[in-house]
């Protein structure tokens, strides 16, 4: 167990400072959140949105699962850059453990979302929102647990797959309807029956329901538990299939 933790150590600290190095990957990523909490997030000022929360606390929530869903979901082309020059078949003669080199890329992605979460509930602060410090916590933990789980499997399908032209194309068309159908924007119970029936085959719907429950204060409800477990559940399978990956690929 020590040398995954020190090997998780030194990896993730090789890629933290990567990104340091280019601040402009941390705000790349938070252009359309942002742009949707300025122009957008004024417009369902006073709306019945069907929840107990304001609007801002019905969007600033959504905001961040769509950070942690687009951010993680890509992550995996950091590894297509890696292999086009040549640093894995380089990692691939190292004798750090194969899953460090998994649990530690998922360090660094879970600090950047974290971080990045941060701007956006400040930024939420400062245009209205009003949430307690606890349910913000709590909401950072749950989409810390997103990251892991689709950074996981975007960091397997880059393992699989040989170009950027097969990688996106894949996590587009699963990203997409994702969005639409977890109630990112607007809560799935104002959509029509039997687009909320189909909204609940997505898992994206339940942190996202679980993630507004505790900014508006709501800990200890069946839409919390049900997110956390959801989540959770996601977070280890999908963990457990990319340290498969990595370990019959040896990178």
């Amino acid at each position: 167990m020590l040398p995954l933790l020190t090997d998780t150590r030194i990896v993730a600290g090789r890629y933290i400072r990567q990104t340091l190095s280019s601040r402009l990957s941390l705000g790349i990523g938070m252009v359309q959140p942002l742009m949707f909490l300025v122009f957008f997030g004024p417009l369902l000022h006073d709306l019945p949105l069907g929840g107990d929360g304001d609007s801002w606390q019905t969007l600033v929530p959504g905001l961040l699962v769509q950070l942690g869903l687009f951010s993680s979901a890509f992550a995996g082309f950091g590894i297509m850059l890696e292999k086009h020059h040549g640093v894995i078949e380089r990692v691939r003669v190292t004798p750090a453990s194969r899953t460090a080199l998994l649990l530690g890329r998922l360090v660094r992605d879970v600090l950047q979302l974290l971080f990045q979460s941060a701007l956006i509930v400040l930024a939420g602060l400062a245009l209205g929102l009003r949430a307690p410090l606890a349910g913000v916590l709590l909401g950072f933990v749950l989409v810390a647990v997103l990251a892991v789980a689709l950074a996981s499997l975007s960091y397997a399908l880059a393992m699989r797959v040989s170009t950027p032209q097969e990688f996106a194309p894949v996590v587009n068309t699963v990203n997409l309807p994702a969005m639409l159908l977890s109630g990112i924007l607007l809560p799935m119970a104002l959509a029509p029956g039997w687009l909320d029936v189909l909204s609940h085959f997505v898992p994206f719907r339940y942190l996202v329901d679980a993630v507004r429950e505790v900014f508006a204060g709501h800990y200890a409800t069946g839409a919390v538990g049900l997110g956390a477990l959801v989540t959770t559940g996601l977070a280890l399978v999908s963990l457990a299939l990319g340290t498969r990956v990595f370990r019959a690929a040896g990178a």
